[in-house]
Order: structure tokens, then C-alpha cells, then sequence
């Protein structure tokens, strides 16, 4: 250390001196000053306090951690007023023992292999780190760090000779290898604490020396693993032990994380183990896939590759390098579901639908989703499937009966699994519309005309087996069906007949369903779709209030004969149109309408009245000895009935004769009376048609439980002339709609090609057609004069303004 006694007597020679010692300090060691300056700067303000004229310099004495003295330099005070001055002085080193270095190495030597051969330590580890510390702060690192590394490498060296025996099996080996690496795994531990002082400086400051853990791994990857026979025996034992437990078998699993991780320690898990692994994976389940997608049924399968899937998983979370985890799933998704996506779908997914296997489903959805095309592949099966089965219940017509309710619980179906089991995709509800679309058309206008009559089915009187909220979701079902329907001029005409046919016999089920419907159909089509529905109720409701005001006319009048009479005024453009036909009616009918006549033109002058016997119906009182009773019949068979005040028995001429009703429908009618459930008149000869000579006389013996009673109303039901008839209307109303279309079109382009009109025309109407109707149209007004061919082109047309 240095002492007052070294310093100049005279304050000008003690400056000088302290300002040559600082530079000196600064130029020699700047490192050393950084380091200490922070240490010293504690001390500082204490050793500050002495006057400027003072002679007497304080010291700070620094402590280092192995116990060795640093003497800082002495704090040098100006003189009063002047900037105060911290001088360092060169750190002094205690000189080492001429024999240090050999000893302390000996020490440490013996304590290294003490822990490599697991015995007692006799020096203790502070005072092992103490030595490490003496001879890293000498300068002697280096051949510290060197004589460690050989010390090491004997010993990795002598554990290699265990691994080359030949009578172990490979349970035994991956054992051996295990304990072998937990204990170097130890050992290095316990040595790096030891040399931890070395660690943090010499290592630190040599970027191309290896930390002594690294040195550890370095050395075992080296003179262990690297062996050509160690590293094959390794990896093979690996493989088995996976392989047995893919078998079903047990197998230690805390040995095999403990080797992986080894692997993956001494990097290298990907060099020596990934590859072959993944090559082996590939085999088993490639072999697996083949041989199962023979033996099992697809559900079974899809359940197996699911739960390969998972334990492959487990595999990853318990002991496999999560490096792994990419393409050892990927591995085993495209051996066991990519190589046989078509072969699931053509062997299982009919299948699995037509029984709607909702479980099996959503694991189909699952599983090939994880696959690249899974999903396009399961959707276009599934659009094939739509389209298959629901062209079986449309073109079928043996299945008419029931095609609507069919195609109804079929969508629900589907929709089921879209939403529980292909989660809304938008590719699947896309498809699913597409589908339905595409066979729901494959029959033209018979699926409308149907979807008509179950809406009537489901809204008219009696229907009780629906609540209104039940009715109304129906009403919806039934609407999406609708959207699907190119033809939908063909459900108006339908739906328009059978809607006047609930309204005028008072058959309707619910006004508000009705109007429910009426709207969900303007809705989805606009208020021209819908307008002479609309009107249709808006006559309803105009009768209603003019039979009120009838009534009180009827009082001043007072008619004879005891008829309640009900008049519906029908306008000819909202309502179907009905055959007229004229028929003898009694005297006191014909009294009533001509009272009703006169009202009705008194309040509206120029309009014409045209009465439709075959839309009306009665209720009759009459009397039989069993008792009297109330009968709800059609006007054409209140007719009948009539004739029977006047005699016990009429032949069919006769009657004919009397009522002039149409044959046909003069057929129907005793039909019903003598033929139904409910007899009131009896047939001569009994029999099930009406024939010319057939007689018909009053059944005294008719009884029934009921006073009110329904006669069965054959006309009500559409006759197959009736059906032609709407569907020629439809057919002749399109006709009028393309030739609106091909004059609008043409007026405003003036001239076209014929390939171009037709490409417009399809754009423009809403309703299935064929290029050969459209150029019977074009030819019809070429014919009337509308359209002229060009002269030099036959396909050319031109506009005649």
C-alpha cells in the first residue's frame, strides 16, 4: 500500500505529482478506473470533508471477494475554492506462491473426479471457487479452462465402453444410456458450481470458448451419441419402444421424455431421429390405412383415425420434440385420411345421411378439415347426395302424394346437419340451396303446383293438427321450398284456385294464416305477384259489408219463401276464371237474384252481373222418420235434393232434364248423394258409377248421429280437366309475358341478332322456357307484323315501329 510518506512535502511538487499519477492511472488502466470509480464514489463525500489547505489525504481500502486487499488512491483536496480531485492509483496484486497453480489444480482435480465417481468432496466448495477465482484474477484462465476440458473428456471417454456390449437388449440399453446421461447431466452441474467463476469471466469474455455446460454436451455428443453403434442402437430402441406402444402395449414413458430430451440437448433429435421416425410413421399408418379401409365400415374407421390421431398427440405432449409436431400430425392425417378421402365418401357418407348420423358427421367434418381438399371433397359429395335423392322424390310420381311433406322433413334433415354438423359453413349452405334448386326444377311446374296444394291442405277448415305458431313455422318451411321454384307463375295460378275455393265456401282455416302467407309471398316476389290476391280478400270483405246492407233491403222488399241468401261480387280480373254455366233453378232462387239484381245495379250503374252457380252452396233443412236434419251441400246437389218435394223417385234423364247441370258434373253429383258416406238418396241398381238408366228415389232410411251434416262435395276436389285447364292458362299468361318481353326489347334496341334477343329474353323472364317456345314467339310476331327479318340476314331482326 502506499503511505503519506511517499508524497512531496510542498503543495506545488504534491500537485504536480498527483496530476503525473493521474494520468499515468488513466493511461495504463482506464478498464480498472471505470470498475472501481462506481465502488469508491460510496466513500467519496466522507473523504471529502477535510479543508482545502489540509495535508492529510484519506484512503479507501476496498475488499475484493477472495479476501486479497485493493488500496484505492488518496483523495487529494485543492486548495479553497477549487474543484475537489479523485485520483486512482494501479491496483497491486498479492504475489501467489511459486507452486499455487500446480496445487489448486490438484485440489480441483481430485474434487472433479470425486463428483465424476460419485465420492465425498474433502475441500470445501467455497474454498474450491476461492481457488478458481486466485487463478482466473492471475491471468492462469486459460489453462484452468484447458486442464477442466481434458479432465472431462477422459472421463466421457471411459463411459463409451458400456454402450458396446453385446447381450443387452434394447430395453436394457436405453436404460444404461438414460442413467449414463442423468449422471454426466449431474456431474456438470455440480462442476460448473465449482467453476462458476470462470464461467461468468474467462467464458464471457472468449466468444469462442464453450460455456462449461456446452463443453459438457459437446463432449458427450462427441465421444457418446456420435458413436456410430451408440446412435443406431439409440434410435432404434426409440422407434421399437414407439412401435409397441402404437400396438397397444405399455411402455415407459418417463424414460422415453428423458432420451428425447437428451436429443434434443445435444442437438441432434432432427438429424438422428426425426427423419427416420417420420419415415416410419409413414409405413404404418400407409399399411394401416389400406389394410382398414377394406376391413371397417367408414364410421368405425373415422373413429379409429380419430383416435390416432389423439394419441399421436399425447405422444408430442408427453415426450416427442414439439419440433415434430408439424409434420408428424400432418404425416398421419394424409396417410390415414388424404390418400382416401373419395374412398370415405363414396363407401360412408350415403350412409351415414340417409340414417343421419349426426356424431358420425361432425367427425367427418372434423377430420376433413385438417386435410387439404377435405372440406371441397365432403361438399361436393354432399351436393351429389342432395341432388340424387331429392330427384327420386320429385320425378317419381308415384310419390306426389307425399313429395312436399318429403322435401320438407328432407331440408329440415339437411339443415340439421349443416348447422350441428358442418357449422354453418357458407360453402355447405351454399351448396345445400344449389342442390335443391338444381332437382326441385327437374320436373317443370309439378313441384309448384303441389307446394300449392299443401299450402291449401295445411290452411283450409279442419286442419287441426297444428298450433298457429306450429302453422306459421310450416308457412316458412314452405316458403323456402318456394324460393326454389323457377315456375312460380304456375303456384300463383294453383294457389289463387284453391285460395278462392277456401274463401267463397268459407273454408279458410285462419284469416290471419291466410294473410300471414300472402304476405310472406309478397315478400319474396313484390306486390305485383300478389295484387289480385290482395283484391281476391278485398271482395270478401266489400261483400260482407253490401250483404248488410241487402238485408235491410230485403225488409221492404219481403220476398216469399223462407232463403237466407248470401251473394259474393267477385271482380272478373282478380278471381280465376269459371266456365259459365247455366241451370234451371226453383222459382224462389230465381226470385232472390233477381231482387239481388235489381239492388246491387241500383247502387252501381253500368256494371254486368254474371251469376256462377257452381261456386255456390246451401244448407237444407230436411225431414226424415229417423228425424229432421240440417245438410251442407253444394248448390248442384241442393238442386237434387229439391226435385225430391215433388216425387219419391227420379231416372237420371230425368233429373238431367230438370236441373240442366252439366253431364259430367250431374255424374259427380248423384254420386256423391247415393254413393257416399252420407245416403240420402238411393241408386236403382246399386253400384258405384252413374249410369243413363239409373233411377234414384229418396232414402227413408237414412240415419246419422248428427243434425248437421257434410255430403261429400266431389266438385270441390280438382278434376284432371280442371288441372289442365290452370295449366294452359299459365302456359297461354306466359305466351303473353314473352311476347310483352321480345316488343320491349326490341323496341328499344331496334335491332338484334337472334342469338342476342334470346340471351335477353332468358334475363328477363322469370319462368323455365325453351329456345324452340321463344322462337315459336318471335315467329308469332314476325307473323302479326311486329318484327321483320333483315333482308341480307335471316337471323337479324328489326323493330316494325
Amino acid at each position: 500500500m502506499s503511505s503519506l510518506s511517499d508524497l512531496p512535502d510542498c503543495e506545488q511538487q504534491k500537485t504536480e505529482y498527483c496530476n503525473n499519477k493521474r494520468r499515468r492511472s488513466l493511461e495504463n488502466n482506464h478498464h480498472n478506473s471505470d470498475r472501481l470509480s462506481k465502488k469508491i464514489k460510496g466513500n467519496q463525500e466522507s473523504n471529502m470533508t477535510d479543508t482545502g489547505t489540509s495535508k492529510k489525504n484519506n484512503f479507501a481500502n476496498l475488499q475484493s471477494p477472495n479476501g486479497v486487499s485493493k488500496s484505492a488512491s488518496p483523495l487529494v483536496a485543492n486548495k479553497p475554492g477549487s474543484a475537489k480531485k479523485l485520483v486512482i492509483k494501479n491496483f497491486e496484486k498479492p504475489k501467489l506462491p511459486e507452486n499455487y497453480q500446480q496445487e489448486t489444480w490438484g485440489k480441483l482435480k481430485e474434487a472433479v473426479i470425486a463428483i465424476q465417481t460419485s465420492r465425498s468432496i474433502h475441500t470445501s466448495q467455497e474454498e474450491l471457487y476461492q481457488a478458481v477465482e486466485n487463478l482466473c484474477s492471475h491471468k492462469m484462465a486459460s489453462q484452468l479452462y484447458e486442464n477442466l476440458k481434458n479432465l472431462c473428456e477422459q472421463h466421457v471417454k471411459s463411459n463409451v465402453d458400456q454402450f458396446l456390449k453385446d447381450n443387452m437388449n434394447n430395453a436394457t440399453f436405453l436404460k444404461v444410456m438414460n442413467d449414463c446421461w442423468q449422471a454426466h447431466c449431474r456431474q456438470m452441474i455440480m462442476i460448473r458450481s465449482i467453476f462458476l467463476y470462470l464461467d461468468r469471466t474467462y467464458v464471457l469474455q472468449n466468444a469462442s470458448v464453450a460455456s462449461i455446460w456446452d463443453l459438457g454436451l459437446e463432449l458427450f455428443r462427441i465421444h457418446i451419441i456420435s458413436n456410430q453403434l451408440v446412435q443406431s442402437r439409440t434410435v432404434e430402441g426409440l422407434l421399437v419402444l414407439i412401435g409397441e406402444e402404437r400396438c397397444g402395449e405399455t411402455v415407459d414413458r418417463t424414460l422415453l421424455k428423458n432420451l428425447f430430451r437428451m436429443l434434443s440437448d445435444l442437438q441432434i433429435y432432427q438429424e438422428t431421429f426425426e427423419g427416420r421416425f417420420l419415415k416410419a410413421t409413414e409405413e404404418l399408418y400407409a399399411s394401416e390405412g389400406q389394410r382398414l379401409m377394406q376391413e371397417q365400415e367408414v364410421p368405425l374407421y373415422l373413429r379409429h383415425v380419430d383416435k390416432r390421431l389423439n394419441e399421436e398427440w399425447e405422444r408430442l405432449l408427453y415426450y416427442l420434440d414439439h419440433s415434430t409436431k408439424k409434420a408428424l400430425i400432418q404425416t398421419v392425417e394424409r396417410q390415414l385420411l388424404g390418400e382416401h378421402l373419395s374412398s370415405i365418401l363414396q363407401k360412408g357418407l350415403d350412409q351415414l345421411l340417409e340414417e343421419n348420423r349426426i356424431s358420425d358427421l361432425s367427425l367427418m367434418y372434423s377430420l376433413f378439415s385438417r386435410v387439404k381438399d377435405g372440406l371441397p371433397e365432403l361438399c361436393s359429395y354432399f351436393n351429389q347426395y342432395i341432388k340424387k335423392k331429392g330427384r327420386v322424390i320429385v320425378t317419381n310420381p308415384e310419390k306426389d302424394k307425399t313429395m312436399v311433406q318429403e322435401l320438407l322433413d328432407f331440408k329440415d334433415q339437411l339443415d340439421t346437419v349443416v348447422i350441428d354438423c358442418f357449422h354453418k359453413n357458407e360453402k355447405f349452405v351454399y351448396s345445400l340451396k344449389e342442390a335443391f334448386e338444381y332437382f326441385i326444377n327437374q320436373r317443370p311446374n309439378k313441384p309448384a303446383e303441389l307446394i300449392a296444394k299443401f299450402v291449401d291442405s295445411k290452411l283450409r277448415a279442419g286442419n287441426k293438427e297444428a298450433t298457429e305458431e306450429e302453422l306459421e313455422r310450416l308457412l316458412d318451411k314452405i316458403m323456402v321450398l318456394f324460393r326454389f321454384i323457377h315456375g312460380k307463375d304456375v303456384f300463383e295460378a294453383f294457389y289463387k284456385k284453391d285460395l278462392a275455393k277456401r274463401l267463397l265456401v268459407g273454408k279458410s282455416a285462419s284469416v290471419d294464416a291466410e294473410k300471414s302467407m300472402l304476405s310472406k309471398l309478397k315478400q319474396e316476389c313484390g306486390a305485383a305477384f300478389t295484387s289480385k290476391l290482395e283484391g281476391m280478400f278485398k271482395d270478401m270483405e266489400l261483400s260482407r259489408e253490401l250483404m248488410l246492407n241487402f238485408k235491410q233491403y230485403l225488409q221492404n222488399v219481403s220476398p216469399s219463401g223462407n232463403i237466407d241468401m248470401t251473394v259474393n261480387i267477385l271482380t272478373m280480373g282478380y278471381w280465376p276464371t269459371y266456365q259459365p254455366m247455366e241451370v234451371h233453378m226453383p222459382h224462389e232462387m230465381v226470385q232472390y237474384q233477381e231482387i239481388f239484381k235489381k239492388f246491387y245495379l241500383g247502387k252501381h250503374s253500368g256494371r254486368k252481373l254474371q251469376w256462377q252457380p257452381n261456386l255456390g252452396h246451401c244448407v237444407l233443412r230436411a225431414e226424415f222418420p229417423s228425424g229432421n236434419k240440417e245438410l251442407q251441400v253444394s248448390l248442384f246437389q241442393a238442386l237434387v235434393l229439391l226435385l225430391f218435394n215433388d216425387g219419391d223417385q227420379f231416372s237420371y234423364e230425368d233429373i238431367k232434364q230438370a236441373t240442366s247441370i252439366e253431364d259430367g258434373e250431374l255424374r259427380r253429383t248423384l254420386q256423391s248423394l247415393a254413393c257416399g258416406k252420407a245416403r240420402v238418396v238411393q241408386k236403382i241398381p246399386r253400384g258405384r258409377d252413374v249410369e243413363d238408366k239409373d233411377k234414384f228415389e229418396f232414402n227413408t232410411d237414412f240415419t246419422n248421429r248428427y243434425f248437421r251434416i257434410k255430403i261429400n262435395q266431389i266438385q270441390m276436389k280438382e278434376t284432371q280437366e280442371e288441372q289442365s285447364t290452370t295449366q294452359e292458362r299459365v302456359f297461354q299468361d306466359r305466351q303473353y309475358q314473352i311476347d310483352a318481353a321480345i316488343v320491349r326489347i326490341m323496341k328499344m334496341r331496334k335491332s338484334l341478332t337472334h342469338n342476342l334477343l334470346i340471351t335477353e329474353l332468358y334475363d328477363q323472364l322469370k319462368f323455365p322456357v325453351k329456345p324452340a317456345d321463344l322462337k315459336k314467339r318471335i315467329e308469332s310476331l314476325i307473323d302479326r307484323d311486329y318484327l321483320e327479318r333483315d333482308k341480307d340476314n335471316p337471323n337479324q331482326y328489326h323493330y316494325v315501329a
